[in-house]
């Protein structure tokens, strides 16, 4: 079973990096910033994978520090983009399928109160 969060130690482990390093891109890219539980930092693996991101684009790309956080801040405005352009994209399919949803719901309306003067001449009730 996966952790939600991951201590300083863990991630440095993981990422075979020095705590201070995590403690300086920290500083440096602000969708890396832990949560805190007293003085001890909490990563999720949301910012798990980011700090992968950042260690290749530092270690074997070569970015500078400035230059990972434009990628990745890019990354997020074109992230964000795709996420409207699929909403915008579902808003239409269900903008077309409304009328032919609202015909069926008359239909089924009409058809149940026929239902219910049928059962009312039947039983005498209204």
């Amino acid at each position: 079973m996966t952790k939600l969060y991951y201590t300083i130690g863990e991630v440095s482990n993981l990422l075979d990096v020095k705590p201070h390093v995590l403690r300086y891109w920290e500083s440096e890219i602000p969708m890396i910033r832990p949560k805190r539980r007293g003085r001890q930092r909490r990563y999720n693996l949301q910012q798990i994978e980011t700090l992968k991101k950042v260690k290749d684009m530092l270690y074997n790309q070569h970015f500078t520090i400035e230059g990972a956080r434009q990628r990745l801040k890019q990354d997020k405005n074109l992230k964000q983009e795709l996420r409207e352009e699929a909403l915008a994209k579902q808003k239409l399919k269900l903008d077309a399928a409304l009328p032919a949803i609202a015909k069926d719901l008359k239909e089924l309306r009409d058809e149940l109160i026929r239902l219910k003067q049928r059962c009312s001449k039947i039983t005498g009730h209204k």
